[in-house]
């Protein structure tokens, strides 16, 4: 009592002999940790623990072994907290670990056999970070000063400059790692510390120096459980208990390390059954439990069986029978573990700053995403060298007017800049998953986590679709665009940013993200409205004059008309007559169809009536409809200004002086809107006259900046039939562009594919604004179904659902 024992990680000393000299310290520390576990399930059903009692306190080391597959990682996992059932009762100081967590915040830390350590930071990095997440309340000074006290006192001083790597590309020991690992949790100094076989994979040596650095941490008052595989001597008699699982979940021996080889060996009648180590040498042989535990029958030829002596439930009754269920004292009070948490914007910082040094010490990471954006522009530039296609032989020269190809490079450039978003995010949360299962014993918020994702993700979007935009309009002679288009390339990027998360959170394999994203991109290419028209896809999908709801899920449908639009609308020439051409277009097209229809159908309606006939009544109505649903919004009413349309045009008050009074009416339609026509016609002269004096050649204008292709696509000039009957209406089916649709409620906001305008709570706005929101919104809905991780548990539902369909 009272002797002080200084040791450094690689001094092998037999702790069971001096731990009464450190019973001082250990009282000091107040810790009640109890486990009750009656059957833990699997997802599958299968049983993986069966009544497993543990009770400890403080300054204990505390071993878990057993066979392949006796359930030791899933006993540490359950104790830590990490996996939860309805059978299972975990407390610490009389708090449950599941339901009480603000309780024991920082109490329990985590160190599975994989490496949690971010691979392109250094030693020192991953630790200061780590230290960072921990303790808001400590001054930078501190926090480094803490650091390096950490990495001396664990023998990595001379390696804190180092990269940790991967296992391809070492540039640290496998010993280091793992002390690296132990680090990144005593920093912060758990009460209780679970370890998934520290020693995996070691040598001797190195084995050796992590079991003694866990000593010496539960010398210290701490209580550190540890899942061990074939411990040496040395190491096995390190810890001052042993639980040992059986094949089933099936716990059958808790106690001290050496007393388990007696008590197998007198369960069995074993000779020398009273010895547990050598007499000489002082060594204990673990494997010789084993041996025991798991010797099979013998059969008449002196060979052993399939058949064991002693089987697992058997083993497991005469533990029940044998040990007393295990106390100690029961500690019911809060214990501050030393945690300042920051708040959740200096989370979003530090997981921002972290993961962004990550990023550029990582040089293949920066080249290929850096350059990612060039090449595929360049490579779209051997494209359009291709595709500098000039449909008027007779010139000499390149012009943007004749590139018929233009609308192709708009959906590329689309589904570059989704390709591009989905592989910089689609691995984010899949290679940083195992930190997040450690960090998930801080309790760190999950928001700022993703917001610091998606601030570099955004980051590097923008600059890669910039880069994109930059390099495809200098060989495409594409001019004033830029911003505008680099926009919608940002803002679509950003949506499959969004939608990688989801992915990335969602699975585990990064083979399986890859795999996935032609299968997601691929239908954003269908229904994007330029490979194939809305008005030929399947009738039980398409509705006719407007765009398909099933569409209106894609991204690309929304960037694509964006880009689109605001090219034929805004460009430095069309901008200038875009409102005297869509006056012009929508009175030509009432002179020329809607006009003509309308007389056909009042004319119909008349030789109806007169006859008197019925095998056409729903003809007869159609027509009504059609006749009374185009004009109860027309503007131009000179001749019907006192017909209530609704009343005349139902099928039993609809009347010869009607029908007469009707065709009056259209008449002087035809004359309103051919007098519109002639008048836009003059003024688009008047302005093409104006800005030729004013030294504009407008012709080179149109060559630079307007492209004939695209301008026969935004106004459908290609469609077999100028105006259909549908639902009622006649639906114009020429010139989408140019037309002006009345929402039919506050909310509707679908219109024909490539209309100039939307309209948004009742508000007309731009297509470019409107599709712009419709992106963000999407991007928005996929980050909520990110943050509670919606596709992950649909995913694991559908998973259990068949699982269990398949058990019945």
């Amino acid at each position: 009592h009272g002797a002080s024992i200084k040791t450094q990680p690689g001094d092998s000393i037999y702790y069971s002999d001096l731990v009464a000299n450190f019973n001082h310290e250990i009282r000091t520390s107040k810790l009640s940790f109890k486990a009750h576990i009656g059957e833990y399930h699997f997802p599958n059903g299968a049983i993986g623990l069966r009544n497993i009692h543990i009770a400890e306190g403080p300054g204990k080391l505390i071993g878990i072994m057993g066979a392949s597959g006796a359930g030791k990682t899933t006993l540490l996992n359950v104790l830590a907290g990490l996996e939860k059932s309805d059978t299972v009762d975990i407390t610490i100081n009389g708090f449950n670990i599941h339901k009480q967590k603000e309780k024991i915040h920082g109490a329990i830390g985590y160190v599975p056999q994989d490496d949690l350590l971010m691979e392109d930071l250094t030693v020192y990095e991953n630790l200061y970070y780590n230290a960072k997440l921990c303790f808001a309340n400590y001054p930078t000074e501190e926090l480094h000063q803490r650091t390096n006290e950490m990495l001396e006192n664990l023998g990595l001083e001379q390696r804190k400059d180092l990269r940790v790597g991967n296992t391809l590309n070492k540039t640290i020991s496998g010993g280091q790692r793992k002390r690296l690992n132990i680090a990144l949790e005593l920093i912060r100094e758990p009460a209780v510390l679970f370890l998934d076989e520290p020693t995996s994979g070691l040598s001797s040596r190195d084995s050796e120096n992590v079991i003694d650095l866990l000593k010496e941490l539960s010398l210290k008052g701490k209580l550190v459980v540890v899942v061990i595989h074939q411990p040496s001597s040395d190491i096995f008699k390190m810890f001052d208990k042993i639980i040992i699982m059986d094949t089933g979940g099936y716990p059958v021996y808790y106690g001290n390390p050496v007393e388990a080889v007696t008590y197998f060996k007198r369960a069995t009648n074993q000779v020398d059954s009273n010895r547990g180590q050598c007499e000489i040498c002082g060594n204990v042989n673990p494997e010789q439990i084993f041996n025991i535990i798991e010797a099979n029958v013998v059969d008449e030829y002196g060979l052993p069986t399939a058949q064991r002596k002693v089987t697992p439930e058997q083993w497991h009754e005469k533990y029940v029978s044998t040990f007393k269920q295990p106390q100690t004292d029961d500690i019911k009070e809060e214990t501050t573990w030393a945690l300042h948490i920051p708040n959740k914007l200096q989370q979003m910082f530090i997981f921002a700053k972290r993961d962004f040094l990550s990023k550029i010490s990582n040089k293949q990471y920066l080249l290929i995403n850096l350059l990612e954006a060039p090449l595929l522009a360049l490579l779209a530039a051997i494209l359009t060298l291709i595709i500098r296609y000039r449909n008027i032989h007779d010139s000499d020269e390149y012009l943007f007017r004749f590139n018929d190809n233009i609308p192709a490079y708009l959906l590329m450039s689309i589904i570059v800049a989704l390709f591009m978003g989905l592989t910089v995010s689609a691995e984010e949360i899949i290679r940083d998953r195992k930190i997040l299962k450690r960090e998930s014993f801080l309790n760190l918020s999950w928001n700022s986590y993703l917001t610091s994702k998606l601030v570099l993700l955004f980051t590097l979007s923008a600059i890669q679709t910039l880069l994109f935009v930059l390099i495809g309009h200098f060989i495409l002679d594409i001019k004033g665009m830029h911003l505008a288009f680099w926009v919608v390339l940002f803002s679509t990027s950003c949506f499959a940013n969004v939608l990688g998360l989801n992915i990335s959170s969602a699975f585990n394999s990064a083979v399986t993200v890859y795999i996935l994203i032609p299968l997601l991109l691929v239908p954003q290419m269908i229904l994007s409205g330029t490979m194939f028209s809305f008005e030929k896809l399947n009738e039980n999908i398409s509705t006719t004059g407007k765009v398909p709801v099933l569409a209106d899920m894609m991204a690309s449908r929304w960037a694509y008309e964006a880009m689109a639009v605001y090219q034929f609308q805004y460009n430095a020439y069309q901008r200038e007559f875009f409102q005297y051409e869509k006056a012009k277009s929508v009175a030509d097209f009432k002179v020329a169809f809607i006009s003509n229809e309308l007389e056909e159908r009042v004319q119909q309606c008349v030789e109806f009536i007169s006859s008197n006939a019925t095998n056409n009544s729903e003809t007869y109505t159609e027509n009504l409809a059609i006749i009374y649903n185009t004009l109860r919004n027309e503007e131009f009413r000179n001749g019907i200004e006192n017909l209530d349309l609704k009343e005349v045009l139902s099928p039993d008050k609809f009347t010869l002086p009607v029908a007469n009074q009707l065709l009056g009416y259209l008449k002087s339609y035809r004359s309103h809107y051919q007098k519109i026509f002639n008048e836009n016609v003059a003024i688009f002269d008047k302005k093409m006259v104006y800005l030729e004096q004013k030294g504009i050649a407008v012709n080179e204008y149109k060559n630079n900046y307007y492209n004939e292709n695209l301008s026969e696509l935004v106004r459908n000039v290609n469609a077999i039939d100028r105006v259909v009957a549908y639902d009622g209406k006649l639906i114009e089916l020429i010139d989408p562009i140019y037309q002006d649709i009345t929402p039919a409620h506050i909310f509707d906001y679908r219109t024909p594919f490539f209309a100039s305008e939307k309209n948004l709570a009742g508000m007309r706005i731009s297509t470019m604004q409107f599709n712009l929101v419709v992106i963000w919104m999407m991007s928005l809905l996929l980050y909520i179904a990110l943050y509670f991780e919606a596709l992950k548990k649909f995913i694991r539902y559908m998973g259990r659902f068949t699982l269990r369909k398949d058990n019945k």
